[in-house]
Order: C-alpha cells, then structure tokens, then sequence
C-alpha cells in the first residue's frame, strides 16, 4: 500500500470519532486543513483517467519511480499506438519521426525498412531493453527508437 498524505490520514481518522458532533467538527476541521493544503500547493488531487494521460504523454522519457504519483505500478504503459504526423532521416538515413500526439521519436539503430514511413500510418510503440523502445510501423518491421522529445 502507498502512503497516503498526512492530511488524508487525519481526514480518514475522523471516521472513528464516536459522538456525532465530534465527529462532524473532526471532518469539518480537516477538509479545511485539507483545503488549504491543496491551495497552497502542498498536495494536489487527480482521477486515474488524468494520471493515464500524464503517463502516456511521458512515455518514452526515462523518470525515477514516483511512489505512485501516477497511479501507481500496476498501470505502467508497456505499449502506446499513434499516427505518424511527418518524417525526415538525418545525414545518416536514420528515421526522425514525429507523431499526431505532439512526440518525436528517433531511429537509433542502422537497420532499413523495405518501404519508407509515411505520415498517416500507424505506428505502435512498445518498451525494449536498456531504455530503448520497438516502433512497429503499420504491422512492418520493428525498429529500435528512443524519444527525442
């Protein structure tokens, strides 16, 4: 189990106040302590459905484990699809390819693709090894690619 902030333990906690009235002034003092925390920025609240789009806009970029501020490790991405938005290769032929969710992703092995990368075709992108990542272009070939940005 994650810890929980001090402010929802002592939330938590008012469930065992036995006298209605105690228990009443216990919730009501500490959803205002909890308040204030919040607008003082010392701990902030999401749904899952927000954490799972954070953790799929960082896909690709290499973070220390956070404790579960994402959600926690049992919703860790493994595996994104999107759409190729535009492509280019560097001096040395490698693919630059930028995505239609706004990332770039770089070829960084020297393997070809039969056939060139187009913008429109999809593309899924799984977690490899030594903090590289397999794009899969439209059921093709895999090649290995880490994120630029």
């Amino acid at each position: 189990m994650r810890s929980q902030p001090i402010q929802i333990r002592e939330l938590y906690a008012c469930r065992g106040v036995v006298d209605a009235a105690g228990r009443l002034a216990c919730f009501d003092r500490e959803v205002g302590e909890l308040a204030a925390a919040e607008a003082a920025g010392e701990i902030t609240f999401t749904d899952r459905e927000t954490a799972q789009k954070t953790r799929r806009g960082l896909f690709g970029f290499s973070f220390p484990k956070l404790g579960g501020v994402f959600g926690g490790d049992e919703d860790e991405i493994k595996e994104i699809d999107t759409v190729i938005r535009s492509v280019s290769t560097d001096q040395s032929g490698k693919y630059r390819l930028a995505m239609e969710d706004g990332t770039i992703w770089v070829q960084i092995e020297s393997a070809n693709l039969p056939r060139q990368p187009k913008p429109g075709q999809k593309v899924k992108i799984k977690v490899a090894s030594m903090g590289s990542y397999f794009a899969t272009i439209e059921g093709g070939r895999s090649i290995r690619m880490k994120r630029d940005r």
